[in-house]
């Protein structure tokens, strides 16, 4: 396999951890919220990172960056979250050079992700761009891929049927409370977090339950405040959450919290209660189960569900993976251009001088030397001579570093890339 690195001696990365492999106890351990974020991204620039994005989500934690060995990618994730190296090793995964692109290709087009088609992680690649480039660490390579990561999301919105029907985590939750809970709509429903999972499963429990009884509570008000407003829904204050607690059917927990903030010291019952937790990390502390009439659902058992949407979604992969290989194919093409084009252009500026040279020797040694014409037919040759170079290069099956060399060596020039 080719390598598509810019730096000689720097090859593309990516290293992280997903639902495939880690539950979410360890994903918690690996989440990376906003400040965490920013200490990674300060630490990634102060040890002289070139280019980095960095995405942490319910479902993934990972990093995409150049590096000399992924280590360096490794480190920085386990130094600002509170995973271990070893805990890594044992769930991770690190992907190098064109293994890397296809897999954020397959992350960006809602392929890879807990529940098919689901295309939340577009926003936070976007998101992870805008922050990384705020840090000076966006190179012409990663601001290519990840604009044409975005444009191929679109395609595949567009052009298939990926996703269509309403399922996503937040979705799925929904669907989970429906099938449930008897008589849905006259139970009290707590909802606990108004971050983007929290938003979504509240317009779908509304949109779904026809329930009246939908209480908001957020540790900044003002959120939740916005959100009731355009629904018509309760607020109360974070202060109130146990109070809230003993009233509620059911709970919905989807909180950005590092750790749990709801355990059973706080809950005095006196009726069934469905708690479903949707963070990472939990915020659901696993003792709540010690209490008689408690049922805990955590996001990774509502991503087991199946439905009809689903098997329709598993019917459109190959039209996404058809269009995720096109635009996958032109951004390698213009990768493998970009990275011998300094070669072809010090080629050319060698040939050049070597024509200069000797027209000028030509001149003085033939009478009536036509030095226009043999201008032009010396320009011509040289054109034919690099673009026979240049189709040798975009071949697939040239070894590009060593033909490279080879033509550095030959021709005694020192490429510099622009």
């Amino acid at each position: 396999m080719e390598n598509s690195n810019i730096s000689k001696h720097q090859y593309f990365y990516v290293v992280g951890l997903s639902y495939k492999k880690a539950d979410a106890e360890i994903r918690g351990k690996f989440s990376l919220d906003n400040a965490a974020k920013t200490q990674l991204l300060t630490q990634a620039k102060a040890d002289g990172i070139e280019s980095l994005i960095v995405t942490s989500t319910c479902n993934r934690t990972e990093i995409y960056g150049f590096a000399e060995h992924p280590f360096q990618l490794i480190k920085l994730l386990c130094d600002n979250s509170r995973g271990t190296v070893e805990e890594f090793q044992k769930v991770a995964f690190v992907y190098k050079n064109q293994e890397a692109v296809s897999h954020i290709f397959r992350v960006g087009s809602g392929l890879d992700s807990q529940i098919l088609g689901d295309f939340e992680i577009i926003s936070q690649i976007k998101s992870s761009l805008t922050e990384s480039r705020s840090f000076g660490l966006i190179n012409a390579f990663m601001d290519r891929l990840i604009n044409t990561v975005i444009q191929a999301s679109k395609r595949i919105k567009n052009e298939t049927g990926l996703s269509t029907g309403a399922t996503s985590v937040s979705f799925a939750s929904v669907q989970y409370i429906i099938r449930n809970v008897a008589d849905i709509s006259n139970k009290d429903i707590l909802l606990f977090g108004t971050g983007k999972i929290g938003r979504n499963t509240c317009e779908n429990l509304v949109k779904h339950t026809r329930n009246p009884h939908i209480t908001l509570i957020n540790r900044t008000k003002d959120k939740a405040e916005r959100l009731a407003g355009k629904l018509n829904l309760i607020v109360k204050d974070y202060s109130d959450l146990h109070l809230e607690l003993q009233k509620a059917d059911v709970v919905v927990v989807a909180t950005g919290a590092q750790n749990p903030t709801i355990d059973k010291a706080i809950l005095n019952l006196r009726k069934p209660m469905l708690i479903l937790d949707l963070s990472i990390p939990k915020n659901v502390n696993e003792n709540v189960r010690e209490i008689e009439g408690v049922t805990l659902i955590h996001m990774d058992h509502l991503s087991e569900m199946t439905d009809d949407t689903l098997e329709n979604r598993k019917n459109q992969v190959p039209a996404a993976e058809a269009i995720i290989e096109e635009v996958r194919e032109e951004f390698m093409t213009w990768t493998k251009a970009r990275k011998f084009a300094p070669t072809i252009h010090a080629l050319k500026e060698k040939l050049n001088e070597i024509k200069k040279s000797e027209l000028h020797f030509q001149s003085k040694k033939i009478s009536n030397f036509n030095e226009e014409q043999a201008e032009i037919i010396s320009a011509r040759i040289i054109q034919k001579i690099t673009t026979h170079f240049a189709n040798h290069l975009k071949d697939d099956s040239t070894m590009v570093d060593e033909s490279i060399e080879w033509i550095e060596k030959v021709f005694q020039i020192e490429a510099v890339a622009k």
